[in-house]
């Protein structure tokens, strides 16, 4: 019995025989041809015969993981027509008088170490499509047929997977997939998520080195864990694991559909937070009203240099438009603390938790913030939008954005541009001094959400991110609870609503605590929201608290 670790991406268990992934790839022979034109003639063949491929692949994507991500499939139908490679594809057949699969190979590998050298972490990525997409095109020239794949399910066991090669996998005959490499946010793992496909990725090469077909294994998705070859106990236990997951998240999936209600009869939201576009299809898979927070700054974090109103622009749209009306709550730039951008120039500081950080940064640079409400404004028409202010501490502060806010609209009026004038406006709670003022704040803002990380964190006097202070950090410390029913009372004092976007909101033995103290909305991580919604319907509210 060995145990490798990973990076667990869907959180399921699965326990059955080990299949080693063969693309079944041989080396790209370079051979002299006496008719370019004829090879020419082939790629062109060999390349309508792809786009057929990635068409059927695309359909099968668009009923397993939605429309958001089967783009990328739409995405390799138009590399395969990028004048640029085709021309260098022809070039190379021509100047060298050379088969068409060699030229192809040559362009790929030129143009994926273009893309991967590019500063930008998009631009970066796409050097995995070019490899799917030269692959794809190899294969149809020497008319390769798909590998046969095993009769009974499997655990798929590979050095990476390609976004094709993850959707074109039979979801019936896997029973998990594991990687020795891989991002937790590439396209494959965002798929396995999708799909509901128990998976590990980084597992590391010792792990491939390890297994063979016909293994035994039993994959964690929640822990990353691989155990390879389990004894007999292991095996037993694993199989009690398995059935008791499979039944809880049976269960929860009945109340897919069904109000987010307490047996007394109050209603309360029940939304997703999400760090990116990316998420959108988990968020509608799990069945959340909306989205309760969006953080905006992965568009800073996933660059080398500040994302242009355009760029931002079409973020949010793409969320607003995939959302259909839902709600959706995006949180201005969240930058600093743990969250560090090199290309900001932030200066060193000793405590960067009590530092320049989020609104701060917004405050001393107006030409970002304004950008960035420029870009949320232009959105607004596209769907139903929050914009929420992070760390908040003073009314002055609340009276800045307000007016940066007027000014960005302004701008946009000028150049001709429109937005809804049906924006909500509020601020996140997640300061000791926000909360004790928060009756000066609810009058000026139309909602209030609580972060219950950094409210914990200012509260206790305790790093969130020392791990030796975990027992002083007490997560349901009764001082954190009373600055959280403090601003739920000056809210509903104001006729505003209040909701908790922190780890707490999906601490389901607080639900009930929340729901008596007047919280109105709870976000949590999509696969916490049938959790969350099973703990409302539970409650009941009319009971004496036991």
């Amino acid at each position: 019995m060995i145990t490798f670790e990973g990076k667990g991406v869907y959180g399921a268990l699965a326990l059955g025989k080990v299949s080693i992934f063969k693309r079944g790839e041989e080396p790209v022979r370079r051979i002299r041809v006496s008719d370019p034109e004829a090879e020419k003639k082939r790629f062109v063949a060999a390349k309508e015969k792809a786009k057929a491929q990635l068409d059927a692949v695309y359909e099968k994507a668009l009923k397993e993981v939605g429309e958001t991500n089967a783009q990328i499939f739409e995405i390799h139908k138009m590399m395969l027509d990028d004048d640029d490679f085709n021309d260098a594809v022809f070039g190379t057949i021509e100047s060298q008088s050379v088969n068409a699969e060699y030229a192809v190979a040559v362009t790929a590998d030129n143009f994926s170490a273009m893309f991967a050298a590019m500063d930008d972490g998009y631009m970066q990525a796409r050097a995995a499509d070019v490899k799917d997409i030269s692959d794809r095109l190899i294969a149809c020239l020497k008319d390769k047929k798909d590998e046969k794949t095993s009769d009974e399910p499997v655990i798929i066991c590979a050095d990476d997977l390609a976004p094709s090669e993850t959707v074109s996998l039979d979801k019936d005959k896997v029973l998990a997939f594991v990687t020795a490499h891989g991002s937790v946010n590439s396209h494959t793992a965002i798929l396995a998520r999708t799909m509901n496909i128990p998976a590990v990725i980084g597992a590391g090469d010792e792990f491939l080195s390890a297994i063979k077909d016909g293994d035994v294994a039993f994959v964690d998705g929640y822990s990353g864990k691989i155990i390879v070859d389990p004894d007999e106990k292991t095996v037993e236990d694993a199989k009690k694991r398995i059935a008791e997951d499979k039944e809880k998240k049976r269960l929860l999936q009945e109340l897919k559909g069904k109000e987010n209600v307490t047996k007394d009869g109050k209603k309360i939201n029940v939304f997703a937070n999400i760090g990116s576009i990316d998420n959108i299809g988990a968020v509608l898979l799990n069945d959340a009203g909306g989205i309760g927070l969006f953080r905006s700054e992965f568009l800073y974090l996933e660059k080398n240099d500040y994302p242009t109103e355009e760029e931002q622009f079409a973020a949010y749209k793409r969320v607003l438009e995939s959302m259909a009306g839902k709600k959706v709550i995006i949180r201005t730039l969240d930058i600093g603390a743990d969250k560090q951008v090199a290309y900001f120039n932030l200066p060193h500081e000793e405590n960067p938790a009590l530092g320049m950080r989020a609104i701060r940064i917004c405050l001393t640079r107006p030409e970002l913030f304004r950008t960035q409400l420029r870009a949320l404004y232009r959105a607004s028409e596209y769907g139903t939008l929050g914009i929420m202010f992070p760390m908040i501490t003073s009314v002055e502060e609340v009276t800045e954005i307000l007016e940066a806010c007027r000014g960005a609209k302004e701008s946009l009026k000028a150049d001709g541009l429109t937005y809804s004038e049906n924006v909500e406006t509020g601020i996140m709670i997640e300061t000791p001094a926000a909360a004790l003022i928060s009756d000066k704040l609810a009058p000026l803002v139309d909602f209030f959400s609580v972060g219950t990380n950094d409210l914990t964190q200012y509260t206790l006097a305790c790093d969130r991110q020392n791990p030796a202070l975990d027992r002083f950090c007490d997560t349901h410390h009764e001082a954190v609870l009373k600055l959280i029913q403090m601003s739920a009372e000056n809210a509903h004092k104001y006729g505003k609503w209040i909701g908790i976007c922190g780890e707490l909101a999906a601490d389901t033995t607080l639900t009930e605590t929340f729901l008596r103290m007047g919280i109105d909305e709870l976000s949590v991580s999509p696969s916490y929201v049938l959790k969350v919604r099973e703990a409302v319907r539970n409650a009941d509210l009319s009971k004496e608290k036991a």
